[in-house]
């Protein structure tokens, strides 16, 4: 097992390490790659609106002097995010509109969805919430307890997905304390787990982690979030190893991205890797209309394109589900 991995079913504390350490300084990050910043210069008011976050085991995985490399392109804070264009908004999903209760959101029936913690491992400048209120939505104990009351009281409501941020950047005990007042609610049965972390700080999969996902009484399923095959090195196989054998179930959502992914090639590594690791493929998001990420649209048109070849060369299991979100649809839109 690799060293930067620790042993399944012992505690870990490296990834608190990791996710104090992270390269914040686009000029940090330039000359760790042996980049030339002044080729592409990062957006002083970009860095302003949405700093850059980039845990530092996933900048190792980028290719060394190469502007292209597709785990850069998702993180780089280029001046491109400052142009203006139409129909890009700092809320395009509306979500304020569907926040009932802080930390809470209640767009689809059936299932709910809390802003589990503010804050991530790493900034994707593509973020559908960059803009989003976190102020307004960490909630203290006692609201936290107003949001299980609000479950409570909708018997309709079988699952709560816990999202962010990112929920597993949370301390072991806050997670705990969450997923326990969960357990409480009688008609509650699944859990889901929308997270980043096992990719870009795959250390956080401890054992302390993991026995706390067995332990949960609902059953717990986690959607990781993936774009390129290149970012699953041997830890993050490790960590995704170590969730199976827990008996979570796992899934990967994916961005459509222009120069990152945006090719049935790329997309055909990334569900055979993913699936070598025992995680299906779930969506393939288009990218949602957020100010600031215009260069990363790819048009429905090209999409379709890609998800035709995608069709023609992997079995129907290994094909994701190409989806947008819509606001005010009762669920995501299955575009092909």
């Amino acid at each position: 097992m690799p060293a930067s991995m620790p042993p399944a079913g012992q505690p870990a504390e490296l990834w608190q390490e990791s996710l104090s350490d992270l390269i914040t300084d686009p000029r940090e990050l330039a000359d760790f790659l042996q980049l030339d910043q002044r080729l592409d210069p990062a957006g002083e008011q970009a860095l302003a609106q949405f700093p850059l976050k980039v845990p530092r085991a996933f900048a190792e995985r980028m290719e060394k002097g190469n502007w292209r490399d597709p785990l850069l392109r998702q993180v780089w804070p280029s001046f491109t995010e400052e142009r203006e264009a139409p129909g890009f908004t700092a809320d395009p999903l509306r979500e304020r509109h569907y926040n009932p209760r802080p930390g809470l959101l209640h767009k689809y029936r059936g299932r709910v969805l809390l802003i589990a913690a503010p804050h991530c491992a790493i900034h994707c400048r593509y973020c559908f919430r960059r803009e989003f209120d976190y102020r307004e939505n960490s909630p203290a104990r006692a609201e936290w307890r107003e949001a299980f009351d609000y479950i409570r009281g909708d018997a309709s409501i079988e699952e709560v997905i816990l999202s962010g941020g990112d929920p597993l950047a949370l301390g072991d005990g806050q997670l705990r304390w969450l997923l326990e007042s969960i357990a409480g609610i009688p008609h509650v049965t699944t859990v889901r787990i929308h997270t980043r972390l096992p990719v870009v700080i795959p250390e956080r999969v401890s054992g302390e982690l993991l026995a706390m996902l067995r332990g949960c009484r609902q059953r717990v399923a986690v959607v990781i979030h993936c774009n390129h095959a290149q970012e699953i090195d041997a830890p993050v196989a490790a960590a995704l190893k170590s969730l199976h054998r827990a008996g979570v179930s796992l899934l990967n959502q994916s961005v459509l991205l222009q120069g990152v992914n945006d090719d049935a090639a790329a997309l055909s590594a990334l569900s055979k890797r993913l699936f070598s690791e025992n995680v299906l493929p779930y969506y393939l998001h288009l990218p949602d209309r957020v100010a600031g990420t215009r260069h990363f649209a790819v048009t429905l048109e090209a999409a379709e394109a890609i998800m035709r070849e995608l069709q023609a060369c992997l079995p129907g299991y290994l094909v994701p589900r190409l989806v947008r979100e819509d606001p005010g649809k009762p669920a995501k839109t299955r575009l092909i």
